[in-house]
């Protein structure tokens, strides 16, 4: 056989090989980290050769259509407009960072209750705008995708996989009270020793806190809606054609890829499809521009100190910048802050503001001493990469859940961004950057991190076309899922047992009774002879 025709076999082969192995992947995202977060596994499966396809809103304040080359975009039109999803969105985080209320457990988390519902109101109408356009479900029918990838935390994504016929994954890093988890995952959450997602306790708890976490946990499963469900079971069924709920449509995720790993969280039971791919998006940190590296190689022996509040929190009011620049001043490192607003009066020469920093890079950087932090746990992981103990400034979500870990495990020092003074900020620099027990509690964390027998975006992609190669991972779903809250409790079997014992003890105490009675009948009668 001539060259060319072997080349050309090997072509066809070549093409042959690759239509099989090679998947369609839709996406249903989530703004700002969440995405970030996504995307990371996106441009893994797109790089493996993955056809992946996003549906993003036209109204998407963060997802730009524009940006990534081996990302398709299915832009969706939507009756919001961009400057309306950042407003709601910046109005919803503002309120939860400035008018929480910290004195009351009841007031705080009403107050979130009533933040999630302001959120997933505007998710719907995303939603709707997706399922009932007739003409955007039958192009993506037509291009026959093999596995639909959602964020966990914004519904929707669960109806379009249904609508398609496709299996779908979750991606997901943590809910309220850990509810979608427990009710649409099935995942066990005994109150005994794991904590309540939001809770900020451990899973070393005294007697009191088992108490204060089984409040928690009766409060979430009979009282904490982060959205309106009989809305959404409504909107499901009506779109469905059948009678159905958000949360029985959610049960049909093959796979969880949950957003965490051992080095963050306290050990829990998990189930065959629950799989733990925290920091997947973590990697070493490369050269840093010139102008920074100058400025972190000018520090000398005492280092820099990172400060970022992330993406959405850029800007302060004057009087919080002024309070944490004076505390900045006094510090002997050099600070690299991320800060895009007025320069604070009170901002020593000692440190440099961006609007943008190499937040990974800076951290992955051999003078980094610190890494102040509002707790997302995009910036968490990456800090525990590296190796770097953190001051936590958490501002709302997930963030105080986060940084109460951190500190639980000895790698951080928490804040209130609202009470805290100058002294305080300075304080806990002090702290974690002069006690040695906080860089080696980082560094502890950071080599379980890193050792492990497959890394967590491999782990993560691996499961997607698992889902793909199998079309679905039904054997990995466990029965509790068909089976109601009684039965899942055994109660229905508790309460069988009890009656069949009830019933014996009766039969038992009637025939002792019937014999007694024998007995002193006889006795009255020898006794009267």
């Amino acid at each position: 056989m001539s060259v060319k025709w072997t080349s050309v076999l090997l072509l066809v082969l070549l093409n042959s090989f690759h239509s099989v192995s090679c998947g369609k992947v839709l996406v249903w995202p989530t703004e700002y980290s969440h995405w970030i977060n996504m995307k990371t596994i996106l441009d893994e499966l797109a790089q493996r050769d993955h056809e992946v396809t996003v549906l993003v809103s036209s109204s998407s304040v963060f997802i730009n259509a524009k940006k990534s080359p081996v990302i398709k975009f299915e832009v969706y039109l939507t009756s919001l407009t961009k400057d309306d999803v950042d407003d709601l969105l910046m109005d919803i985080i503002k309120k939860w960072i400035y008018e929480s209320p910290k004195d009351s457990f009841w007031a705080y988390f009403s107050h979130m209750q009533e933040n999630f519902r302001r959120y997933y109101d505007y998710i719907e109408k995303l939603c709707r705008d997706v399922v009932l356009n007739k003409e955007l479900i039958k192009k993506l029918q037509a291009s026959r995708f093999d596995v639909l990838l959602a964020d966990g935390v914004s519904p929707c994504g669960e109806l379009v996989a249904e609508l398609l016929k496709i299996p779908f994954v979750y991606s997901l890093h943590l809910t309220p009270g850990h509810t979608v988890e427990k009710y649409s995952g099935g995942l066990p959450s005994p109150p005994s020793y794991v904590p309540v997602g939001f809770s900020e306790l451990t899973d070393q708890m005294t007697f009191m806190e088992r108490v204060k976490n089984m409040i928690y946990t009766l409060y979430f499963d009979f009282w904490f809606q982060a959205c309106d469900l009989k809305k959404w079971d409504l909107f499901y069924s009506q779109v469905l054609g059948k009678p159905t709920t958000l949360l029985d449509t959610m049960k049909k995720a093959e796979i969880w890829l949950i957003q965490n790993y051992w080095d963050f969280k306290f050990p829990r039971p998990l189930l065959p499809n629950f799989h733990f791919v925290g920091g997947l998006h973590c990697k070493p940190a490369k050269p840093l521009p010139k102008e920074i590296e100058d400025f972190v190689q000018s520090s000398g022996k005492h280092g820099v100190v990172v400060f970022s509040l992330g993406s959405t929190v850029s800007n302060m009011p004057e009087d919080r910048a002024n309070v944490i620049a004076s505390a900045l001043a006094q510090i002997p490192q050099k600070v690299i802050w991320r800060f895009d607003g007025k320069k604070p009066d009170s901002l020593g020469p000692n440190t440099q503001l961006y609007k943008w920093i190499p937040q990974n890079d800076l951290l992955g950087h051999p003078k980094t001493k610190a890494f102040i932090t509002h707790g997302g746990a995009n910036g968490v992981y990456e800090a525990i990469y590296h190796g770097i103990p953190m001051v936590g400034i958490p501002l709302f979500a997930d963030q105080h859940e986060n940084i109460a870990l951190m500190k639980a495990k000895g790698a951080a020092v928490r804040l209130d961004f609202r009470t805290m003074s100058s002294t305080d900020l300075l304080n806990a620099l002090k702290t974690v950057t002069d006690n040695p027990l906080y860089k080696e509690n980082a560094m502890r964390l950071s080599r379980i991190q890193h050792d492990q027998p497959v890394k967590p975006l491999d782990r993560a992609v691996f499961w997607i076309e698992f889902v793909m190669r199998h079309k679905g991972a039904k054997h990995l779903r466990v029965a509790a899922h068909d089976l109601t809250w009684f039965q899942y409790h055994s109660l229905d079997v508790i309460g069988f047992l009890l009656a069949c014992a009830a019933t014996v003890i009766f039969i038992i105490s009637k025939c002792c009774l019937f014999c007694w009675q024998k007995f002193a009948k006889r006795g009255k009668k020898k006794k009267q002879e």
